[in-house]
């Protein structure tokens, strides 16, 4: 394939992955959904168009300063950055439950082998992925993508 001279704009960019991701949300495909990492100073630039996408698809969303650390991808992929939760219902209330869980698991150096891995497969199954992903993904087999970063 041709390497392309064109330029893509970051933050374009992610506001097309964040409108993919915001309508396989409301259309039941996912049950959680992540924007891509994104830096406290890119936040104020996207935060008033995500808010519009998650209106028009009539979901709700919740920025994420700190979030779960778990196998599915690399600590790196996210940390200093924020992360934009989308959803419906209680789905929120899931994701912080295991957020506490680890939170409690770290506090008594308990996170590690089958707990930690018991976590990243739930938080795998709040984000909708197959259970084959799930595994890939905990090995470190499907390291994390971006086109534009």
């Amino acid at each position: 394939m041709k390497e392309s001279s064109l330029s893509i704009d970051r933050i374009s960019f992610y506001l097309g992955m964040i409108n993919c991701f915001v309508e396989m949300v409301a259309c039941g495909v996912k049950t959680l959904a992540l924007s891509p990492p994104l830096t406290p100073h890119d936040y104020p630039q996207i935060a008033p168009f995500s808010q519009k996408i998650v209106e028009e698809f009539h979901i709700d969303s919740y920025l994420e300063k700190s979030l779960l650390i778990t196998d599915l991808q690399p600590e790196e992929f996210t940390q200093g950055k924020w992360v934009i939760l989308y959803y419906e219902g209680d789905v929120l209330k899931k994701y912080f439950s295991l957020k506490e869980t680890a939170a409690k698991l770290r506090s008594t150096g308990q996170y590690t082998g089958a707990p930690r891995e018991a976590l990243a497969r739930a938080l795998g199954r709040l984000l909708s992925y197959p259970d084959e992903k799930i595994s890939r993904k905990i090995a470190g087999l499907d390291s994390p993508f971006m086109l534009v970063e």
